[in-house]
């Protein structure tokens, strides 16, 4: 069981990055793109960073992204998520999340649990 806090932040030109000092692979694989930035955009309300509470397994309070898919290897791997409501409003947010997912829960979870 994975549950655990993950500081996210943004850059000068806006592009948001996980801080995973443990990941030695290539940094541009942090880089938070194809709706993924969308939804850290939608957690940080205009800030420049954002922690996150991450877990594979429920947890009270929890929001909830919902795996759709997962990618092929030759495209990038992962999964692409759903986030269909937070905090009680529709957001429709869907959102793609790399290998790096699996390095950190040690699979491609069908449900990843958050709160800010």
């Amino acid at each position: 069981m994975v549950d655990r806090r993950f500081k996210f932040h943004k850059n000068n030109q806006s592009e948001w990055y996980l801080e995973l000092p443990e990941w030695s692979g290539d940094p541009a694989d942090l880089q938070m793109v194809e709706g993924a930035d969308q939804w850290l955009d939608l957690l940080a309300q205009n800030k420049n960073q954002v922690v996150v509470r991450l877990s594979d397994h429920h947890f009270e309070g929890a929001e909830i992204l919902t795996l759709i898919r997962l990618r092929d290897a030759n495209l990038g791997g992962g999964g692409y998520y759903y986030l269909e409501n937070y905090r009680d409003s529709l957001v429709g947010i869907k959102l793609w999340l790399c290998e790096v997912t699996r390095f950190v829960f040690d699979q491609i979870p069908q449900k990843i649990y958050f709160l800010v």
